[in-house]
């Protein structure tokens, strides 16, 4: 998100369509934990406003990275916007995931664009802190290592416009 690169801003927008306002607030999705079950909590922080909410995605699935919400074996959720965001995935298997997050500001379901449609309105993060340049970045520029026990990740959301 650090750059403006043409039809790639179209790309990222269109990839996060992922599918609660207050300041800084901590949610758990998927409560429990089962036997070499873990937990990956992320910090979310630079939100430039607590409108809507923030929709989180984590996936293993290369092949439809940011896109997990057609991943039926990914882990979703859908928080309150805040200063400061903070939640935790249960249940989480050993794997290589990545992360994708939007600030759905006007809380929508989608990623809304500006600029005939080139522009992303809202903003959006990547676990590792994934940089965009021509669309999205990368599963594997994204993923990071789980080993079934615990993990922290912060991810800075970033915005176009």
């Amino acid at each position: 998100m650090r750059r403006i690169a043409g039809l790639g801003v179209l790309a990222v927008s269109a990839g996060l369509a992922l599918s609660v306002p207050g300041s800084a607030q901590t949610v758990q999705a998927e409560p429990g934990s089962g036997p070499g079950l873990g937990k990956v909590t992320i910090v979310i922080t630079e939100l430039r406003n607590t409108k809507g909410v923030v929709r989180a995605c984590m996936t293993t699935n290369p092949d439809i990275f940011p896109r997990c919400r057609e991943d039926p074996a990914s882990h979703r959720t859908v928080v309150d916007a805040g200063e400061k965001v903070t939640l935790t995935f249960r249940n989480v298997k050993p794997g290589r995931y990545s992360v994708a997050l939007l600030h759905d500001e006007n809380d929508n379901g989608k990623a809304d664009r500006a600029l005939l449609g080139m522009m992303p309105k809202e903003g959006f993060g990547f676990s590792r802190d994934a940089p965009v340049r021509m669309g999205p970045p990368s599963f594997k520029d994204a993923a990071f290592d789980f080993d079934g026990v615990e993990t922290r990740l912060t991810i800075k959301m970033r915005y176009m416009l």
